[in-house]
């Protein structure tokens, strides 16, 4: 890359007749943050060590072409009851304005990407400094804030109107510094996700005042700049949301410029020019620009014209004043936001804006060369040796910055601590029933003999509540919504399912958008860390579409998320759907997702168990995730032998929660059947066929794969935090007999469990495309049925 001038490296700057003492002041911090950023990216590439010779990287363009916004932002624009989700690579942009203010140490600035330093991308869980959202995968942290807006007004009713000590009433007009501001910081390259748009295109969304989305448009992605964003197509697509849309296309002084004689010949001209032919012009010398910029159109002359009469320096910063770079056009942007609806501000930037790498249609990851660096030290009046410097306490500069961490100090609030969870509602289900119908029974019993904890339960599903049976906790509760919608259907005898939609409501439902239910989930969950306001969320999705929103669901775990997803209906037992609806990987999926526990109840009282809990684990610090794969397959709940010994039962109960049970013992078994969930009455029944012939069997039923798991690892010194009771109790090594695993789903998932006692063993599962037809002919094509499980435990005995 060849380096282009940086002698005025801030083309951000107002112009002069613009120009207060307070624009001044926040030109020169915006400078500094430009610099502490560059030099944080720098000295993690080229100053420290890097024995293995691996890439550290960093993003030092996309970092200069946010940092006017950042600077405008938290400078002049936010307050202490207001969040922002940064877009992943201005991260150093973030951490250098933390540092500013004094919430980041100075020993933290040598360590971005270093083990136990500063993260790639904001994570407000390993980040030292503070990070409203954790941001990364690109599209989801950008939308986080509106799921952030949904559970901030939600745990309004849940607190009596009152958030962290700020009391909030039930009518408060969106956007009031009560509720705050919800901001996100957007790469246009970010537009591409779909994530975005499912999120924009919510029903929920139209009404969140809150909202304020900030596009950085510098139109280049990873390789290249890209030809046609236009900001007229994304403009036209958030006003078909229902979005205020505010473009910031031009600085002060361009505008200057192009309100003289043959201007406005000059506005069309950089109007319809291409991306690629707009940036080409950052990267020419002053002669060049008057060679390109006039072009070849009738209206050539004028401009050419135009142009003649502005000196070298004023041109080429004229070219760079786009609005997003200027501080006084941003201002004013700001100053029109309409608190009733969302808005999005779209502000034209320059990729490596500043920076030698300026305009280069490669600089996404590109470094400054040390040359450079020095250069770049050199035009902005900082020392390259020492470059971690602060503003002076009694300059403007340093007042502001003063004034500012002053103002966006949060207080920390006590956290309410979430209600006990019952462990046993003390019920025997009788008769047949599914482990879908449980859930919906479990949540009743939840409201009816522990209200202070169904108070703070919110189930959220994308449009599948009557089919996953949600609907008489959907009745028992209402609907979610902000504000209350007449149930135009409230006085029709054959609706069975009422749709109440009012603020208090307690179920969430958004369209079929899988994506969505998962990301709100994740804010649902964090608001006890978030607000100091547990809640115990729920989000019911058909389980072949786990996979779907596996990622989003995986990063709001990480991002401290603690929600329970539940996946049903589940698997080939799914046999008149067909295979299109017959999850397969979803069991280990539960089983390797961190910061989850995963569940696969048989029986009614097991979806009980586990769900209680699961909902135990959440709203706390060091809490958990779950996930739950439930069935509607019709099940006798005899099958689940519940002792009536109240001590015994507690032991089964125990064992159910912490990863499975000894459902049946022989007297002297030969083999073991360790089955899970719609799989188990079909072991019993080939445990009752296999000692019809002499053959003994043990069943065992696993509950949780994953918590059996940890176990064995325990036992083996890899995990010393894991308890490993469960396995002595259902597994013991007295009754160490071969072994046979069977689930609906990928036989991987069990077929450690073998490794216990080092037994011989045969998994069975499912591992191949589903197919359409009555379920006993799908669980034979696929392996899994009683003949599938006789032959196999007699192969392993005789």
């Amino acid at each position: 890359m060849n380096p282009t001038p940086v002698s005025d490296p801030l083309a951000s700057t107002a112009a002069p007749t613009l120009c207060t003492p307070e624009l001044e002041a926040l030109a020169a911090i915006e400078r500094r943050v430009l610099w502490l950023a560059t030099s944080i990216i720098h000295h993690a590439n080229r100053v420290r060590p890097n024995p293995s010779g691996i890439k550290v990287g960093g993003h030092q363009a996309s970092s200069a072409s946010m940092a006017t916004i950042m600077t405008s932002l938290w400078f002049g624009q936010l307050r202490a009851e207001d969040r922002v989700s940064v877009k992943p690579h201005a991260s150093p942009v973030l951490h250098s304005i933390n540092y500013l203010l004094g919430s980041l140490d100075e020993k933290y600035l040598t360590t971005l990407r270093e083990f136990g330093g500063l993260q790639s991308y904001p994570s407000r869980a390993k980040d030292p400094d503070p990070v409203d959202y954790s941001t990364g995968s690109v599209g989801i942290g950008a939308t986080a804030p509106i799921w952030g807006a949904i559970s901030r007004r939600y745990i309004e009713t849940v607190s009596g109107g009152t958030v962290n000590g700020g009391t909030v009433s039930d009518g408060s007009v969106s956007g009031t510094p009560d509720r705050g501001r919800q901001y996100s910081l957007v790469g246009d390259a970010e537009l591409d996700e779909g994530a975005i748009w499912e999120a924009v295109l919510d029903s929920n969304v139209a009404d969140l005042g809150e909202i304020v989305w900030i596009v950085d448009l510098n139109r280049q992605s990873l390789d290249r700049v890209v030809p046609n964003v236009a900001a007229g197509k994304i403009e036209r697509l958030f006003e078909a949301a229902g979005w205020q849309v505010i473009t910031v296309r031009f600085g002060h002084l361009l505008e200057s410029l192009l309100g003289r004689p043959g201007g406005g010949a000059l506005r069309k001209r950089i109007l319809d020019m291409s991306n690629p032919e707009y940036q080409r012009l950052l990267r020419c010398s002053p002669e060049e620009v008057r060679r390109r910029l006039p072009g070849g159109g009738a209206d050539a002359a004028d401009i050419a014209e135009l142009i003649s009469g502005v000196d070298d320096h004023t041109l080429t910063r004229a070219i760079r004043n786009l609005g997003g770079h200027d501080l006084a056009a941003l201002r004013e942007a700001y100053s029109r936001i309409d608190d009733t609806r969302p808005t999005v501000i779209i502000a034209y930037t320059i990729k490596g804006n500043g920076l030698p790498t300026e305009g280069h249609p490669q600089n996404h990851s590109s470094l400054l060369t040390v040359d450079q660096y020095r250069q770049l030290a050199d035009a902005m009046g900082e020392d390259p040796d020492t470059p971690w410097g602060r503003f002076d306490a009694d300059s403007t500069e340093g007042q502001l910055v003063r004034t500012t961490a002053e103002a966006l100090r949060r207080v920390a609030q006590p956290a309410t601590a979430p209600p006990a969870v019952p462990v046993d509602f003390g019920r025997t289900p009788s008769g047949t029933a599914t482990t879908q119908a449980a859930l919906g029974r479990t949540l009743l019993d939840v409201n009816r003999a522990a209200p202070a904890v169904a108070r703070r339960l919110v189930t959220v599903s994308p449009d599948v509540s009557s089919s996953t049976n949600l609907a008489g906790w959907v009745n028992k509760v209402g609907v979610w919504s902000v504000e209350e919608r007449t149930n135009w259907f409230s006085d029709d005898a054959e609706t069975v399912m009422h749709w109440h939609e009012k603020p208090t409501g307690q179920h969430i439902e958004l369209g079929i958008a899988e994506v969505n239910l998962v990301s709100l989930l994740g804010e649902l969950g964090a608001t006890w860390s978030r607000w100091g306001q547990p809640l115990f969320p729920i989000g019911v999705l058909y389980d072949p579409f786990v996979e779907r929103a596996l990622e989003p669901w995986s990063y709001g775990i990480y991002a401290g998320g603690q929600s329970i997803l539940v996946g049903t209906p589940s698997g080939v037992t799914l046999a008149p759907e067909g295979g299109a609806h017959q999850s397969i990987k979803t069991p280990s999926i539960g089983l390797e997702q961190p910061n989850c526990t995963s569940y696969e109840p048989a029986f009614a009282i097991d979806v009980e168990w586990t769900l209680l809990a699961s909902m135990s684990q959440l709203g706390r610090p060091g809490g958990k995730s779950a996930y739950l794969r439930l069935s509607t397959k019709p099940v006798d709940q005899q099958l689940a032998a519940v002792p009536a010994d109240p001590a015994a039962r507690e032991r089964r109960r125990r064992q159910a929660v912490a990863g499975g049970y000894l459902l049946r013992a022989a007297p002297a078994p030969a083999a073991t059947i360790a089955a899970m969930g719609a799989m188990v009455p079909d072991a019993l029944a080939a445990a009752d066929r296999l000692a019809a012939q002499g053959t003994a069997v043990d069943v065992v039923c696993v509950t949780s794969p994953g918590l059996l798991y940890e176990a064995l690892q325990g036992r083996n010194g890899q995990n010393p935090d894991a308890p490993t009771w469960i396995l002595d109790q259902i597994l013991p090594a007295e009754r160490a007999v071969p072994m046979v695993t069977v689930l609906d789903g990928h036989p991987h998932t069990l077929a450690f469990l073998a490794g216990v006692h080092q037994v011989k063993s045969r998994n069975l599962g499912v591992d191949a495309f589903g197919q359409a037809g009555a379920v006993d002919d799908v669980y034979r094509y696929h392996g899994i049925d009683s003949d599938s499980m006789v032959r196999a435990v007699l192969d392993l005995v005789q």
